[in-house]
């Protein structure tokens, strides 16, 4: 049931006024707090996520981001009424990147509603063995946008987006754990929340959205001010140090 209630949730912690009733189109990737899959906690692993399954390489420790994705939008989903989602597993694939090894896994979803479907959606899993001695400088983002909007975080909108999606990982609300352990410079800004927040641009200037695919190229810390940017179809997050932190077209 795409509950509006949660949908309401969802625009309240991202400091909206909650509006959405029954029967109302859902925001671009609200989705995403619905279709939850909760595991026990003896299923997961060290990281606060379900452990790897078997259809992923043994890396020996990989740690897994969301790397990409593509949404077609073929009618809108709309609050208060059951959808279905199916999910298939498209393929795994093993490289060696500029910074190690990664598995790189694409899963489509497929969500209808009123056996109709109003979406497909693709995403790119990446499973990397971390190795700082090989790690690559960000991309720089481009200046040349037309239109700029400032969004700032902290680990209260990270932890109620974690908990709205039901997402575990610990990257995200235990500190201590993604400095300690994964080695980042704080709370990690979900991918999903930066390609929600681009498409919710993309939407106003376009007035409705189509197809949406998005690319993360660089981690985004809660701690760090950030640059939505839109110039003719394209989106982007500019990170304070001008570095670009998501890419992302839309039509």
């Amino acid at each position: 049931m795409m509950d509006a209630a949660r949908a309401q949730a969802l625009q309240a912690a991202l400091g909206q006024t909650p509006s959405i009733a029954m029967g109302d189109a859902l925001p671009p990737f609200a989705h995403h707090i619905y279709f939850w899959d909760p595991q026990t906690p003896d299923v997961l692993g060290q990281d606060g996520h379900p452990a790897t399954g078997q259809f992923i390489p043994d890396m020996g420790g990989a740690r897994r981001m969301w790397a990409a994705g593509k949404l077609v939008f073929h009618r809108p989903l709309l609050a208060g009424i059951r959808a279905e989602k199916t999910s298939t597993i498209e393929g795994v694939t093993r490289k060696d990147g500029r910074s190690g090894p990664l598995a790189f896994v694409r899963v489509r979803h497929d969500i209808r509603q009123r056996q109709t479907l109003a979406l497909t959606e693709w995403q790119e899993l990446v499973y990397r063995v971390p190795n700082p001695a090989n790690t690559a400088p960000p991309p720089i983002a481009s200046t040349d946008e037309i239109l700029a909007e400032q969004v700032t975080f902290d680990s209260t909108l990270l932890f109620r987006y974690s908990a709205l999606t039901f997402n575990g990982h610990r990257i995200h609300y235990d500190e201590t754990y993604a400095r300690d352990i994964e080695g980042y410079d704080g709370l990690v800004v979900h991918g999903p929340l930066l390609a929600h927040l681009l498409m919710g641009l993309a939407q106003r200037q376009l007035g409705g959205l189509q197809t949406f695919s998005y690319r993360a190229t660089s981690t985004l810390m809660h701690h760090e001010a950030a640059t939505l940017c839109w110039k003719d179809g394209r989106a982007w997050v500019r990170g304070p140090d001008g570095r670009q932190c998501m890419a992302a077209e839309a039509t």
